[in-house]
């Protein structure tokens, strides 16, 4: 079976998790993939992540981040997919949930937070949107 989202894959992977309550999942891991896995982490909406080898493949082992025994992350949606890219300048990257979620754009400088992307003015492709 060949994937033509693996980002939106690993978003699905991690919304069933925190839906199933889960601690950690898994996703098989990619350069990009660890990036938004990094972002997500450095934003605290998952406690950790670890690129590991499993029978020769790569796999990304996500730490869920829960509060009062609710996910940290309630909604997880895929803004560009490889059908439809969506691109934004700096000035239309979307403020989430009045600035309490965040969207995550691949700049030119590499993968950054909506705030992070706003900073430094990149504008990008706008890949994904989290609360």
């Amino acid at each position: 079976m060949s994937m033509t989202d693996p980002v939106a894959d690993m978003l699905s992977r991690i919304r069933n998790a925190c839906a199933a309550g889960q601690r950690r999942v898994e996703v098989p891991a990619s350069r990009l993939k660890a990036e938004v896995a990094r972002i997500l982490h450095d934003n605290h909406y998952i406690a950790d992540y670890k690129v590991l080898e499993n029978d020769g493949r790569p796999t990304l082992r996500i730490a869920l981040r829960y509060h009062n025994e609710q996910p940290v992350i309630r909604e997880m949606r895929r803004m560009s997919s490889p059908g439809l890219r969506r691109y934004v300048k700096s000035r239309e990257i979307p403020r989430i949930k009045n600035g309490l979620g965040m969207a995550i754009v691949s700049t030119p400088k590499g993968l950054m937070s909506d705030s992070q992307a706003r900073a430094a003015n990149l504008g990008g492709e706008l890949l994904a949107v989290v609360w």
